[in-house]
């Protein structure tokens, strides 16, 4: 049988695949996701220099890290200094209703950023978001992200130079979820819906409210993947074919 034969009869096939895959597609554009989602802190993890870590709220919607009862290294109680407190992280879940493709607000972070004492802080902690679908996705799942902390030293006057950060590090792994047999991924686009905010920057003694964005997008199947790399080799195969007939 000729090569170009065998490549034809694949390519048909692949194309009956695309076909029903493209049909799915579209079906799963026309989705609508919806439910209400709440989140809750897990273990941190501490940096190396974090040797007496503290922190609670493990299990909960509020965490609290690093010994808050003391001044800055460049103030002192006696200058006026005012003792701030710990670090502390609230997250509160809503409802939503999102498309596929569609960034939607999945949960409120609140950022409190303290004064703590060095070497008790942590450096990464999990947030476990738990989504309840409505209606008839009926799925209840939690997804797991990192937020990771970067505590500065509090050593200069400039309260920017002092200021502390929360960024997201979205590296763990189940984020997927299946419906009707397809697989879909829950991604966090960051802190804001139009660009991907990723960090948060809060100055000493304040207190940063923002939102979290979630994007709900479809995985494609292995069959499809593999149609396409095929309808590649064939196009580039028939290319060579053309330029050595002519």
């Amino acid at each position: 049988m000729k090569l170009s034969l065998i490549f034809a009869t694949a390519i048909s096939s692949f194309f009956v695949s695309a076909t029903a895959g493209f049909g799915f597609s579209g079906q799963a554009h026309a989705l609508t996701f919806s439910g209400i989602s709440n989140g809750t802190w897990g273990e941190p993890t501490p940096g190396s220099l974090d040797i007496n870590p503290l922190y609670t709220g493990v299990g909960s919607n509020t965490f609290i890290w690093g010994d808050g009862n003391v001044c800055p290294p460049s103030l002192s109680t006696s200058s006026g200094c005012t003792i701030t407190g710990s670090n502390e992280l609230i997250v509160n879940g809503n409802s939503f209703s999102t498309d596929i493709n569609s960034a939607f607000k999945i949960a409120d972070l609140t950022y409190f950023n303290g004064t703590v004492l060095k070497g008790t802080s942590v450096e990464f902690v999990p947030l476990n978001l738990n989504v309840s679908f409505r209606s008839a996705v009926g799925i209840s799942q939690v997804f797991d992200f990192n937020l990771r902390l970067v505590n500065t030293p509090n050593e200069a006057t400039d309260p920017k130079i002092n200021a502390d950060f929360v960024f997201l590090d979205t590296n763990f792994s189940n984020r997927s979820f299946i419906f009707e047999g397809n697989k879909y991924t829950l991604e966090l686009t960051g802190f804001n819906s139009d660009f991907r905010q990723i960090s948060i920057e809060g100055l000493e003694g304040t207190t940063t409210k923002v939102a979290i964005y979630a994007k709900i997008e479809t995985i494609p199947e292995p069959a499809t993947v593999a149609g396409i790399s095929l309808l590649g080799i064939y196009l580039i195969s028939r290319k060579k074919f053309l330029e050595k007939k002519y």
